[in-house]
């Protein structure tokens, strides 16, 4: 039987960066307040002209170059993302031709902050089924597009970034499961409410109706936890990293008692790139590796919680 394996991580940031003191100057807010109450310092956003595909090939070169193969070798391309740089092509058929692949099957995904959880269990069922030998899964996201920079409680929470990982056929399990929800029924509250489809697209901003969904996202963080743990036989102990979506650091708190891991062994760069949607797990999974914190052999958890709502996780031994 074949497995999925992580090769290679790489991730990129636009050179923009806005502190919370700059925030202050266009929105009614304060530094301290923002720091508090999210954990976070500081993201960066891209420039006029800066693409989605922009930072996600950035960052697919540089897990290819990680992983020791050619971007021909690839069998697969996934873009998750929630901004794309078109309504069509995907932007992962605009990352396709950047890296001068032909062929194989390249595509988006969409499930706002659990995209690279989703993209990862999709590209695990082709390598397992055969379907590929080498996979590409991206989170790229050019979220300040989307945000209303009048409204304080959205506005400050976000960044954009892209990540990138090489998955390749291997006889021995790297990814070991993935779990993957969602449910509709909450969709009033975290959207975008506007776009070409409804005829309203001066509407397409993010709303978010926060006290509801920090409750939700932390009970149902928990519960995949203990759903990952329960379907390998695991206890809390077997876990190495935890590498969460980077949302709100109350929210990577909760999920880390939850585990009983210190949180000296989460991975955390909400501080430094706010929230980055679907880029923000692998762009956290690369920093850990290339700063030597993950090592080859350790068991990681990625877990995340999005608009939709959608919700999953990734158990891997790296």
């Amino acid at each position: 039987m074949k497995y999925s394996r992580v090769l290679g991580t790489g991730s990129h940031l636009p050179s923009r960066l806005m502190t919370n003191a700059d925030l202050e100057a266009i929105v009614e807010t304060t530094a301290d307040w923002i720091q508090e109450r999210t954990g976070i310092e500081q993201r960066y956003l891209v420039a006029d002209g800066e693409t989605c595909c922009d930072l996600a090939e950035a960052a697919a070169r540089r897990a290819l170059d990680a992983a020791g193969i050619q971007a021909s070798d690839l069998d697969l391309i996934l873009v998750a993302t929630t901004t794309p740089d078109q309504v069509f092509p995907s932007t992962a058929c605009l990352l396709q031709q950047r890296l001068d692949v032909h062929g194989c099957p390249a595509f988006d995904l969409q499930a706002v902050c659990t995209g690279f959880v989703y993209a990862m269990s999709v590209a695990d069922k082709f390598i397992r089924t055969g379907a590929a030998k080498y996979a590409l899964v991206v989170g790229s996201e050019t979220i300040s597009r989307i945000l209303d920079w009048t409204d304080r409680t959205t506005c400050v929470l976000f960044g954009d970034g892209a990540g990138a990982v090489v998955l390749g056929a291997a006889d021995e399990p790297g990814i070991i499961s993935t779990h993957l929800h969602a449910d509709g029924a909450y969709k009033d509250l975290l959207q975008v409410p506007g776009g070409h489809g409804n005829g309203h697209p001066e509407a397409a901003f993010m709303e978010m109706k926060g006290n509801e969904v920090f409750r939700i996202a932390v009970t149902t963080l928990g519960r995949i936890v203990d759903e990952t743990l329960d379907a390998n036989g695991l206890d809390k102990s077997d876990i190495d990293w935890l590498i969460p979506h980077q949302a709100n650091i109350r929210i990577i708190q909760a999920t880390a008692r939850k585990l009983d891991i210190p949180m000296e062994r989460v991975v955390v760069t909400v501080g430094e790139h706010g929230n980055t949607s679907s880029a923000s797990i692998p762009l956290a999974f690369d920093q850990a590796v290339r700063d030597g914190r993950i090592r080859r052999g350790e068991m990681l958890l990625m877990e995340a919680f999005g608009g939709g709502f959608t919700w999953g996780s990734v158990l891997i031994r790296y």
